[in-house]
């Protein structure tokens, strides 16, 4: 998994994630092109705590 200067603690991640797509993103894929990190390490990372992406709400919930 490639999450380069990403948090590596899920829970971090997941703040960070959702903050960015609040704040900077229209959707995943434009944060992970924006980072430089393959969707499925992002999705599969939040996974592993029981988050998934919600297109609607453009959030992990």
């Amino acid at each position: 998994m490639l999450l380069n200067n990403l948090p590596k603690d899920p829970a971090m991640l997941l703040s960070f994630v959702n903050t960015e797509l609040r704040d900077q993103y229209d959707d995943l894929p434009e944060f992970c092109a924006a980072h430089n990190v393959d969707i499925n390490d992002i999705t599969g990372a939040l996974r592993k705590i029981n988050y998934t992406y919600n297109n609607v709400s453009n959030q992990f919930v």
